[in-house]
């Protein structure tokens, strides 16, 4: 639109990687707040870990990436790669220093409550003789020393493992010159199919809990592996590689077979980081940095390597109530319990279901009952991320078993996730499922289920869609909603959209929904369009837009323009944010603000007010250049008034959290939110089902 003015290059936009670091700080936030409870803390330090091994093995190995092809190009953000390299290996530094500071801080605030982790010199004779009977029994047997030398070349270093450099001088060895004596190296890989944390045995009527990690036990040990020589230091390092996939899919005969090849080259990705323990002995490290020919991206750590393992706490600590959050069963969504039989129901009415507060379980029975009724002809169904131990997969499976027609779309593109969706890919086949594995060039991010009945003479269609995946165990820590609906317009573009997956057809007019990448982004621009139309004739305008990143320029072009002509914009973005709000003329009228807490917020809801006749649209989709363009994916109206409106009081309560919500403003930072008003924590009220979800009288739809 016209009315946004040329400023000076990168002056309107923050920078999406740049934004990332913030929004890892704000996890890291979690783990440093006095209010979140201390095991809960633990848990927030291991996900501010986890998330920047991802970040680093992707985003920063794409920006080295750039540098080494000589790439020179700014961003839209005003960046160069090389630049931009520069600033995010400073922030990232200086977090990872915070990171390490909050660690040891909440390390002695477990320590006041007898929950300890110790070093080996500081275990009573019980434990030291329990801790050797492990390391002997258990440990020693899967350790594998590697030494490195004229004849042993430098070994694979797998990709965030934790390993030992061992500095090594051969035993009664006369030196001549000691200078000039080059010491032996050698590494040890902690293994991985062990547990990091081990828990030490107490007295009965001790009250403390105390842990030691398994590289304290390798290290005190190191000398049952390297008899003859005696160690002269023992440091832990830890390599991250590039682990984006390269998949030629066009030109790949079976794309299954494609993605295991490019998997198992993952493990040989370019060195991207090099992370190593305070202290190390100088030849190791030399050694180490001719090895992965690394010299910027080196973090030094103040403790031990790769705080993931933090996760694990909470779930190894006994009892200590007050140290976690309360517990939370999620409630059986009100219609289904009152109704047994799903398709009666909604035959009805739609039925809205908030994830973590109501209970997935709702979706997996659904589709287990549509598997045992004799009168369901299909079942199709797109998955992206699926759990371990998935009972939706045992339902589909039942379904082809027992005879219907089982489409699953599988999208083994998944990052991270391909080994688990390929086996599952191949369950479903060996079951009768036909399994197919989406658009060439497009990841299927779209979330929904179809269920087409024979009902009398007709088919009925039964469709599902969702803002996050099929998945039981993330169901219960993000924040998701999803949308039951017997829509005849919905549920006959829900088969059209399957056939354009699996087969040759081309959509040729979407009655209801509305996909990427075809036309959502159009479809957006034109909703934000008629918002600043609405305003500049006088009438009501409002945007309220929640998600988990806004990346995309001309996204946000479009919602300054709207800004510039009155529209109010709410933007409720947990994550990556490139719009700069509050900037005089251009973003005046956008408020941006980020929730961090207990749960993920996972679910894409978008609001136009449409001169007082609201639209809400409930999407698989971030407002990201690769959701736009890159990925399959949907965007559903909610059009019955009860189910709209509960979608209404899910953002209401978003936008009156001034607890865990923050303010992004104008230089990228976030702020606390100072407010007059009563204290509310969205997520903490949302436990009140009845402060977002109302209950009408069944009425025909």
């Amino acid at each position: 639109m016209a009315l946004v003015e040329s400023n000076k290059q990168g002056s309107r936009y923050l920078n999406r990687d740049l934004s990332w670091v913030e929004f890892n700080r704000r996890v890291l936030m979690e783990a440093k707040d006095p209010g979140t409870p201390l095991l809960e803390r633990a848990k927030f330090l291991s996900i501010v870990s986890s998330n920047l091994d991802e970040f680093m093995s992707v985003r920063v190995a794409g920006i080295q990436d750039q540098i080494r092809a000589g790439y020179t190009k700014t961003d839209f953000t005003g960046y160069t790669p090389a630049g931009l390299y520069k600033r995010l290996i400073s922030r990232i530094s200086a977090m990872v220093g915070e990171q390490y500071r909050t660690f040891r801080e909440l390390s002695r605030q477990l320590g006041k409550e007898h929950i300890l982790f110790l070093k080996y010199d500081e275990l009573n004779s019980m434990q030291r003789k329990s801790m050797e009977t492990y390391y002997h029994d258990i440990i020693f047997p899967v350790l594998t020393p590697m030494a490195v030398d004229q004849s042993r070349p430098f070994p694979l270093v797998h990709t965030g493992f934790v390993y030992l450099a061992v500095v090594l001088q051969r035993e009664q060895e006369q030196l001549v010159d000691e200078e000039e004596q080059e010491p032996y190296f050698a590494i040890v890989q902690i293994p991985s199919n062990l547990a990091r944390i081990i828990p030490l045995p107490h007295h009965s009527n001790s009250k403390k809990q105390t842990f030691i990690l398994i590289e304290e036990l390798i290290r005190h040990h190191i000398q049952t592996l390297f008899s003859g020589y005696i160690p002269l230091a023992v440091h832990e390092f830890r390599l991250t590689r590039n682990a984006d996939l390269a998949i030629d899919e066009e030109g790949a005969e079976d794309l299954l077979e494609e993605i295991e090849k490019e998997l198992r080259k993952r493990r040989w990705g370019a060195p991207v980081r090099l992370e190593i323990q305070k202290g190390i002995h100088p030849y190791a490290l030399e050694v180490l940095e001719d090895e992965f020919e690394i010299t910027d991206a080196i973090f030094e750590i103040d403790g031990p390597l790769d705080l993931s393992f933090l996760g694990k706490l909470p779930g190894l600590v006994k009892g200590y109530p007050k140290l976690r959050y309360p517990q939370i069963d999620p409630v059986y969504p009100r219609e289904f319990d009152e109704e047994e039989d799903y398709f009666e129901v909604l035959k009805q009415r739609d039925v809205l279901v908030y994830h973590p507060y109501e209970s997935f379980d709702a979706v997996t029975d659904f589709i287990s009952q549509a598997s045992e009724d004799p009168a369901v002809m299909a079942i199709k169904m797109t998955l992206y991320r699926v759990s371990g131990n998935s009972p939706l997969i045992k339902a589909l499976a039942h379904a082809a078993e027992s005879g219907k027609q089982v489409t699953v779309v599988v999208e083994l593109k998944a990052r991270f996730d391909e080994e688990r969706n390929i086996a599952w890919a191949r369950t479903l086949e060996k079951a009768g499922c036909h399994v197919v594995y989406g658009l060439v060039g497009l990841k299927t991010h779209a979330k929904i289920l179809l269920v087409v009945r024979q009902e009398g003479r007709d088919l009925k269609r039964y469709v599902h869609v969702g803002t996050g995946n099929y998945n039981d165990i993330t169901a219960r820590l993000y924040t998701d909603i999803g949308l039951f609906t017997t829509d005849p317009k919905i549920g006959e573009d829900a088969s059209q959209l399957f056939n354009l997956i699996t087969g040759y057809s081309e959509a040729d007019q979407w009655q209801a929904i509305t996909v990427a990448p075809t036309d959502m982004k159009d479809k957006l621009f034109t909703l934000i369009r008629r918002e600043a139309e609405h305003a500049a004739a006088g009438r009501q305008a409002r945007i309220i837009a929640k998600m988990n990143s806004l990346s995309n320029q001309e996204m946000i072009d479009e919602l300054y323009a709207a800004s510039q002509v009155g529209v109010n914009i709410d933007l409720i973005v947990r994550g990556v944010c490139c719009l700069r709000p509050g900037v005089e003329g251009l973003s005046e009228r956008i408020n941006v603000r980020s929730i961090v807490d207990r749960f993920l917020e996972h679910s894409r809801i978008y609001y136009f007010e449409n001169g007082g006749h609201p639209e809400v649209w409930l999407s698989s989709a971030d407002w990201m250049t690769r959701n736009l363009t890159r990925r399959l994916e949907l965007m559903c109206p909610v059009s019955k008034k009860d189910t709209r409106e509960t979608l209404v009081q899910i953002l209401m309560l978003s936008l009156s959290d001034n607890v865990k919500a923050k303010l992004l403003i104008q230089n990228g930072k976030y702020e606390p939110i100072t407010s007059r008003q009563p204290s509310c924590r969205s997520q903490f009220a949302a436990l009140d089902i009845n402060a977002w979800k109302h209950f009408e009288s069944p009425t025909p739809t």
